[in-house]
């Protein structure tokens, strides 16, 4: 039954919301609208699934072999992050557009070939990097320390032999980059280092002998000498003061020997003048002796008085004692004197003359003295030249000595300068020559394959099962999606309907009452062929189904 009405007399009727059996009705009705999409989707899901075909995953694991050697015997010249860089360096050459290339094209392994032929060769190549190729840090669920430094290589193919190649040749590539970069780095630190222990020599030996001539063009003027000059310099100070305290001492003696001297003239110029002597012609006379000693020990006061006065000046104490000697000498010369010439005058005869023997006595002594005195006095001016000649040495060494304390401050900041500069090349020659040891250190141990190398934990696995496509779940998810479309086509159907269905319509949208209700007769001729034509449209779709299906499962099969 349909709703009949004019379209002067039509008016919008809201639909009664549907229960449990209109739901039911619903799927009753429109289950061809239903089934069919979803079985549609299943078909087409898994001739999908067969058709594209398996994708494999072959996988290597490297790892970082740690130094066999102790560091505490020799420490590693490679650090961990030293080593990641280098690794990370690997992983960037090995995908570069040259590398991957040339194994895409290599004659063995002949990769993506279809892609080659539809596609440039440079999105062959960002599709395998992006998709296909995985090299990077091994993700350790199992906790394995072995694993901690590892890193994976990874590679997606359709070709599970192909897949395992490529890891295999990845491998190799960085194995063998691997131990060449360790080597090529290791010489050639060692000739650069070689090279900066040279240069550091040099440098030290440059600065050793401009170090060494400072020291010999200074000699007695380096900071380390300035207490020794010093010291020095007051000792030849001392020595110059005890020199000229012996040249006084000296002078005075020679002035003393001067004064003796002196006065054995004036004594010998008197015994001269009594050498002959007038007696009476009864009988010789001589002068008193003792008149001639008073005389000798006057003369020689009367020097020592002189001497002293001009020594210590005439406030001397002594000087008043000698006086008073002088005065009392005087005294009893004069005395004496008087008596010889009493003595004289009481002689009567001829007068005639007479050698003193007493005087010519003196006379000898005197001579034998002046003679003594003579060579002490030019002993004392060969010492006091000597000593002058001693003290004028003396005095242009401590000149010499005065220079170099001078000198010194600016001689300390250049001689500091250099030496600074010698510990400098010193240190810096020891850090390298240390550094050179170690790379040779380092070198020796790579050479015996006991340092930090990358080594192969797991080889290349020919994968037996596929990764994708999971068929299952791409046959589920092909008939839920027909499910859905299949619904949302009854479902735009049933919106579409606004025929009344059953009873319910009837009294819901007429408010009449239905007293009986009379099936729909049609002709049993009509119904049976649309019944036929039905399960004949059915059986030819799921035939169709069934034969798209198994043949993909035997294109999958042959060519598996």
């Amino acid at each position: 039954m349909e709703s009949m009405g004019t379209g002067s007399n039509y008016q919008s009727i809201s639909r009664r919301p549907p229960d449990i059996e209109d739901y039911i009705d619903m799927l009753r009705r429109y289950r061809s609208w239903i089934i069919g999409p979803m079985f549609a989707g299943l078909v087409i899901a898994v001739a999908a699934a067969f058709l594209t075909p398996d994708t494999f995953i072959s996988y290597a694991v490297l790892t970082i072999k740690p130094q066999q050697v102790s560091e505490k015997l020799i420490p590693s010249v490679v650090s961990a992050s030293q080593m990641a860089e280098r690794l990370q360096q690997m992983e960037t050459d090995i995908e570069s557009r040259t590398t991957l290339s040339e194994i895409i094209q290599k004659p063995t392994l002949n990769l993506y070939p279809k892609e080659r032929a539809r596609l440039p060769l440079e999105d062959v190549i960002q599709n395998m990097k992006n998709k296909d190729l995985k090299i990077g840090p091994y993700n350790n669920p199992t906790g394995d320390r072995r694993l901690a430094s590892a890193f994976i290589v990874q590679m997606r193919y359709t070709d599970r032999h192909k897949a395992a190649a490529v890891v295999q040749e990845i491998v190799n590539r960085l194995l063998e980059q691997s131990t060449t970069t360790v080597h090529t780095e290791n010489n050639l630190t060692v000739s650069i280092l070689r090279d900066e222990v040279a240069n550091a020599k040099e440098k030290k030996d440059a600065a050793e002998a401009a170090l060494t001539q400072f020291e010999m063009q200074n000699p007695g003027r380096l900071p380390s000498q300035s207490g020794a000059n010093s010291q020095a310099f007051m000792q030849i100070q001392m020595q110059v003061m005890n020199t000229s305290q012996q040249i006084a001492r000296d002078q005075q003696d020679k002035l003393l020997l001067e004064t003796q001297l002196q006065n054995l003239r004036n004594d010998q110029n008197v015994a001269t003048a009594n050498l002959e002597q007038t007696v009476g012609g009864g009988q010789v006379a001589v002068r008193n002796e003792k008149l001639i000693n008073l005389n000798k020990e006057i003369t020689n006061l009367k020097s020592a008085l002189a001497s002293l006065k001009r020594v210590y000046g005439p406030n001397y104490p002594e000087i008043a004692n000698t006086q008073a000697q002088i005065d009392a000498l005087e005294h009893d010369q004069a005395e004496l004197e008087k008596q010889d010439a009493a003595q004289q005058a009481g002689n009567v005869g001829a007068p005639r003359k007479v050698i003193n023997p007493a005087a010519q006595k003196a006379l000898q002594e005197y001579q034998s003295q002046q003679n003594t005195l003579h060579a002490q006095i030019a002993s004392k001016q060969v010492e006091v030249e000597e000593l002058a000649k001693q003290k004028a040495q003396l005095e242009k060494q401590m000149a010499v000595y005065q220079k170099r304390m001078e000198e010194g401050p600016l001689n300390e900041q250049k001689y500091t300068s250099l030496l600074n500069d010698l510990n400098l090349a010193k240190a810096d020659y020891d850090e390298k020559v240390r550094r050179q040891q170690a790379s040779d250190t380092a070198q020796n141990v790579e050479e015996h394959k006991a340092g930090e190398q990358l080594e192969m934990l797991d080889s290349p696995n020919v994968p037996d099962k596929a990764v994708e496509p999971d068929r299952w779940i791409w046959a589920g998810a092909g008939t839920f999606i027909g499910l859905l479309c299949g619904l949302v086509l009854a479902a735009a159907q049933e919106v579409k309907n606004t025929s009344l269905k059953n009873l319910k319509d009837v009294r819901a949208y007429t408010n009449l009452p239905v007293l009986s209700s009379v099936p729909l007769l049609e002709n049993n001729l009509l119904v049976r062929r649309k019944r036929r034509m039905v399960w004949l449209a059915w059986s030819a779709a799921a035939i169709a189904g069934v034969v798209l299906m198994s043949g993909s499962v035997y294109y999958y099969m042959i060519n598996a």
